[in-house]
């Protein structure tokens, strides 16, 4: 469905019934990390609503939203495939009826200007505003994110407690290949030798999770260590990071919940990528 007002009708008629919504906000291009929200979803509600909407707001200069891969009829044929209860993809006049300029945002002051955000102005505001305006269009009682998008996931997890919107954030782990490259719509744009050279990401965080785990170096050593590796393999270090996996501060000393996150060019394809770790804190 395209219309807004279709929607609030079908969410009141499940309200009227008592039913519980889940929601998985995505842009499209769908594949088996995004089926897995899906999945997760129907576990956690009665209903499940799927969206489709590729977010000019989260766009920067020079980035790919022209290209971006748009894709409605496999996408739909996906979703009905896994039984979901609702899919709306609604038109970019409807959900920016005044333009991006003049549209109110919302901002995550703070973990949004950190690493993805300071590479990329603007993006978290687009992510946030887009998010809370999906939020209030379905209402959902939880909502389904995928880890892959660690940062992001994080900045919606503030604003929803800062707004104290009354919805359920689960995170979902990312799904991989069997070589261990993340599931991502982005990967469609590498060659086939961009493709192998991509596994060198996981490659390289399970080096760091291993040197973490030992203790044996400096974060900032383990950190250098496997940039150096990805420059060998051929691929664009943008950032190899330790950080405290709930605030994404550098990670300290005593810190346990750690994430390693990584950014990284694959020729013209940036590839993001994460990987949690939980130390003894003994």
């Amino acid at each position: 469905m395209e219309s807004l007002n279709t929607l609030r009708e079908l969410r009141q008629s499940w309200r009227n019934a008592d039913h519980t919504v889940a929601f998985v906000p995505t842009m499209g291009n769908l594949h088996d990390g995004h089926l897995d929200l899906v999945k997760q979803a129907k576990n956690l509600a009665d209903k499940v609503v799927v969206s489709i909407f590729v977010n000019p707001m989260q766009f920067g200069a020079n980035e790919d939203l022209d290209a971006y891969p748009r894709t409605l009829d496999a996408d739909r044929s996906k979703l009905e495939a896994h039984d979901v209860d609702a899919l709306f993809f609604p038109a970019v006049d409807d959900v920016y009826p005044r333009g991006l300029s003049e549209q109110t945002f919302v901002e995550v002051p703070g973990i949004s200007d950190l690493l993805c955000g300071a590479s990329r102005p603007g993006h978290f505001r687009g992510v946030a505003t887009i998010v809370c305006k999906l939020f209030n269009m379905v209402q959902p009682d939880v909502a389904c994110f995928g880890e892959k998008d660690f940062q992001q996931l994080q900045v919606i997890r503030t604003m929803v407690e800062d707004l104290s919107m009354p919805i359920n954030i689960v995170g979902v782990p990312t799904r991989r290949q069997e070589d261990g490259l993340a599931m991502s719509s982005r990967n469609g744009y590498l060659s086939a030798e961009q493709r192998t050279t991509a596994t060198q990401i996981y490659a390289a965080m399970e080096q760091m999770r291993k040197a973490i785990c030992a203790r044996q170096d400096s974060y900032a050593d383990i950190e250098r260590i496997a940039s150096q590796s990805l420059m060998a393999a051929g691929l664009k270090p943008e950032y190899v990071t330790i950080r405290n996996a709930r605030n994404l501060q550098p990670a300290e000393p005593g810190d346990y919940q750690l994430v390693i996150l990584m950014a990284a060019f694959m020729g013209t394809t940036r590839l993001i990528d994460n990987m949690q770790i939980t130390l003894d804190q003994a």
